[in-house]
């Protein structure tokens, strides 16, 4: 009774807003910005506080608390939301299902431990996307929802995740293999189960037998489908404050088709070896702020995902209105990211003064013939990065050429517009490559005030339209710049190593108007070298 007493007078605090309205922090971030950001808002979430301890959960990483917290949420909402508070403990659950005016809140020392059986984890649909398992937290339709605090959620991954030999040393695959699991036939890669090793193919099965398979029968693959750790689809007013993420099964955070979405002072922190754990993904999202956060992750850290077609329709893109700064990302697939899906198409996004260590590519912008749209208005401002292992900067219209993607679908990307200036790079295997299409060339770009020593020089292929200035290389082999079926090419204010013996290699029969000004090329071995059908009149050296 007198647990009942407490929670019940709980439920008539004064529920005044807790965030609400413009936060100066955020709105200062929203200024100075070199296209027009519409205000963001924080969740209005009423002061309302229960505890899920008060629900009966016990916080010693045995009982499962997926009822508790469920009703805790459940109740909150009920009396018009509030904060739902985890304190110090370890609290063992299943999904969780979050509400409109509600505010998941772990206090320092909480950690919420996701559970590693795979029945606690139901077949589930989100909103246009195939059945997977049910995200370890969802909403879907939510306006004013906030996940904050100083605590942990630990996705317990390693129960679900594939791992490739290439990416550990000979001792951790011994232990890998000894600990259990599968291993695909070709040796090369470990997965937890054989029923996940098989999901793959069991799924396309399935598929070509022609029917619809029911949920029961995807379940089959339930081992292979790995949940996403958050995932809110179709929110408005959305905050994440203060908590670490780690050990997703696959992506970590997942917001899609949101607006008003603020990201900030949180970690994400995955084995650099886990399989597509991305650490942000911005899923057709609007009016969207990322700052002051730390990222170490196996896939792409902070990536902008263009995905959703219907928005084509009205004209406008799916991802508009993207800001990020202040981050920092140790391990991943691309420090700051877009694509590869653009065909929503994509513009205004700034990405300033953030902080890539050891990641595979710097700066990763990258699509394909058939998953592409229009992605244009990037400004892209001081950028520091260390120990990038491939190029610092990377376009990429090829990606993922192999997949199973249909043939017959044409979506060109058309990646144009964009603005990166004041990057410092200390390390990569490539500076700059921009890679576009013969039928569409990455077009527009400029580079300014760029510092970068890398293994080889830049590479612009299938582009136009390219300015370079202030551009400062200090490479090791081959020409600073290689042009293939260039167009449009501004070359200024270049420097590169006393010891460089080519500046400029030109082939391919499109490659004209290429300008190298106030660049002094004198003590170069050769300036140029060109290949016969390059007329010798579209390089002009000023």
């Amino acid at each position: 009774m007198l647990l009942q007493r407490i929670v019940t007078a709980s439920f008539f605090m004064l529920t005044t807003s807790v965030f609400a309205g413009t936060d100066p922090v955020v709105k200062a971030y929203m200024s100075n910005l070199p296209f027009a950001m519409p205000e963001i808002e924080l969740p209005n979430i009423p002061s309302l506080r229960i505890s899920i301890a008060d629900f009966g959960a016990v916080g010693d990483g045995c009982t499962m608390n997926t009822d508790a917290i469920a009703a805790a949420i459940q109740q909150c909402a009920a009396k018009g939301g509030g904060v739902v508070t985890v304190p110090p403990g370890m609290w063992l659950t299943g999904p969780i299902k979050l509400e409109s005016k509600i505010e998941l809140h772990l206090d320092s020392g909480a950690v919420i431990l996701f559970s590693k059986r795979f029945e606690d984890y139901p077949m589930f649909k989100r909103s246009k996307a195939a059945v997977k398992c049910m995200p370890m937290i969802f909403g879907s339709n939510l306006q004013d929802v906030a996940i904050t605090g100083r605590g942990l959620f630990d996705g317990n991954g390693q129960h679900w995740r594939p791992v490739k030999k290439e990416k550990m040393t000979s001792r951790q695959w011994k232990e890998l293999l000894e600990s259990g699991g599968a291993v695909a036939s070709d040796g090369k890669t470990w997965w937890p189960s054989k029923e996940a090793l098989n999901g793959e193919d069991y799924l396309k099965e399935l598929k070509n037998s022609g029917k619809k398979p029911t949920p029961e029968q995807i379940a089959g693959a339930r081992e292979f489908l790995r949940p996403v750790m958050v995932a809110l689809d179709d929110c408005k007013r959305v905050l994440f404050d203060g908590p670490t993420f780690m050990n997703a099964p696959g992506w970590t955070l997942a917001p899609t088709r949101c607006e008003e979405v603020v990201v900030r002072n949180v970690a994400v922190n995955n084995p650099w070896w886990g399989q597509n754990t991305d650490a942000i993904d911005i899923n057709s999202c609007r009016n969207f702020l990322l700052y002051n956060s730390v990222m170490s992750v196996g896939d792409d850290a902070i990536c902008v995902k263009p995905g959703k077609m219907s928005d084509l329709e009205s004209g406008q893109p799916a991802c508009e209105n993207i800001v990020v700064a202040d981050c920092i990302v140790y391990n991943g697939h691309g420090g700051f990211v877009i694509g590869s899906e653009s065909y929503g198409g994509a513009r205004n996004i700034s990405v300033k003064n953030c902080t890539f260590i050891g990641t595979d590519i710097g700066l990763r912008f990258k699509s394909a013939g058939d998953r592409g749209g229009v992605v244009e208005k990037v400004y892209v401002d001081g950028i520091r990065m260390k120990d990038i292992v491939n190029e610092a900067i990377l376009f990429d219209m090829f990606y993922d050429q192999n997949n199973d993607n249909d043939p017959n679908v044409k979506r060109t990307p058309e990646f144009r517009d964009f603005q990166i200036s004041n990057i410092v790079c200390d390390g990569a295997s490539g500076a700059i490559t921009v890679r576009g299409l013969a039928e569409m060339p990455v077009k527009n770009i400029r580079f300014n005030t760029i510092v970068i020593n890398s293994t080889a020089g830049c590479v612009l292929q299938d582009a136009e339209q390219i300015e370079m200035d202030n551009i400062r290389l200090s490479f090791l082999t081959g020409a600073a710049y290689t042009v293939n079926n260039a167009d449009s090419i501004q070359l200024k204010h270049i420097s590169f190593p006393p010891e460089a013996k080519l500046f400029l290699k030109a082939s391919g029969n499109k490659t004209k108007s290429i300008s190298i000004s106030e660049t002094d090329l004198s003590k170069m071995k050769q300036a140029v070298d060109s290949d016969p059908e390059v007329k010798k009149d579209e390089i002009i050296i000023r």
